[in-house]
């Protein structure tokens, strides 16, 4: 009886121990699955590869009439967005007092009501759901007043003249998503630390898919959580909206995700001779990673410095807005 009883247990115990393993494969089936699974597109979007978009030649720029410069310069209006929260206050100060006065329009969008600083509460700590509330509440309130929207962290260094030039006669009615690209699994993306720009026919685009959650879900990722920049690029290539690396006209990245100093140490460790040349496009629209002491001292270096006798004669001019107090 007992030798009875003892070999149900162990017969119990088996088949508890087989169920288990069955149980343990599966899983792990479903997670290499899922983990094989391209992020939200469909096949007929599968072989997209991202394109390298360059700036206009300074050459095809000189081509065009002074009338038609005039048009264009006065054209491009730029709204930006800064995701922030308090405990970016001092990056935060320092953004609002430098670049940001370059931008047409440019708004802070907080994780929470802030004192000291205005801005745009979005009651909440989760960055996906601060940018889409950000795009959301942009196009509600100006998408018939800008055709370009660029959102940054505090961070981010932007010359906002530069990204214009690059924008020349690039269509806004188009839809354009531009940046520095990145590459996770099948999905590109651009990162949001080297800023993100998008086209007001992008907006619309956005803006529409946020009505359908299946397709653009509030809450990103099935078991694991994808950054904010990686959930927007899924959302936008539902709509067929894919990303575009941006470049000069020599094929150098424009918007970056390191700073100058940054750039310039590793220039010095790998090109010692090409310091210059192997740090950085002179057209760059910005640079990340900075701290507030930078943002100041990048102000002073872009927009007061100057080499004496030397005349830049740029066929266009963007001027700051009136209010803004920057040269």
């Amino acid at each position: 009886m007992h030798l009875k009883n003892h070999s149900g247990k162990m017969l119990s115990e088996s088949s508890s121990f087989l169920k288990g393993m069955m149980l343990g494969s599966i899983f792990c089936a479903l997670i290499t699955m899922l983990g094989h699974i391209k992020i939200g597109y469909g096949n007929k979007m599968d072989h997209h590869e991202h394109h390298h978009i360059q700036a206009p030649k300074k050459e095809d720029i000189l081509k065009i009439s002074e009338k038609e410069r005039m048009e264009l310069s006065k054209s491009f209006r730029v709204y930006c967005i800064i995701l922030v929260k308090p405990k970016d206050v001092s990056l935060w100060a320092a953004v609002k007092e430098t670049w940001t006065k370059h931008c047409d329009k440019a708004e802070f969008f907080s994780s929470e009501k802030v004192k000291v600083f205005e801005s745009i509460n979005m009651e909440t700590n989760d960055m996906w759901l601060m940018m889409r509330k950000a795009y959301k509440y942009a196009f509600d309130k100006y998408r018939d007043h800008y055709n370009w929207f660029f959102l940054a962290r505090p961070s981010t260094f932007a010359i906002i003249e530069n990204l214009k030039y690059f924008l020349l006669k690039k269509d806004p009615s188009h839809p354009f998503y531009l940046g520095h690209t990145l590459k996770s699994g099948e999905l590109d993306y651009v990162t949001i630390e080297g800023g993100i720009v998008l086209s007001i026919e992008s907006m619309k685009k956005l803006n529409r898919l946020f009505k359908f959650p299946e397709k653009c879900p509030e809450q990103g990722g099935m078991i694991w959580k994808i950054s904010e920049d990686k959930q927007l690029a899924v959302c936008l290539k539902y709509a067929g909206v894919f990303a575009e690396n941006a470049e000069d006209s020599e094929g150098k990245d424009i918007f970056n995700t390191k700073s100058v100093g940054l750039f310039i140490k590793e220039a010095m460790a790998n090109q010692p001779n090409q310091v210059v040349e192997g740090c950085c496009s002179d057209m760059a629209v910005t640079f990340n990673g900075l701290t507030p002491n930078q943002m100041h001292v990048m102000m002073y270096g872009v927009y007061r410095l100057r080499a004496f006798g030397h005349i830049f004669n740029d066929a266009l001019v963007f001027l700051p807005p009136n209010v803004s107090d920057n040269d």
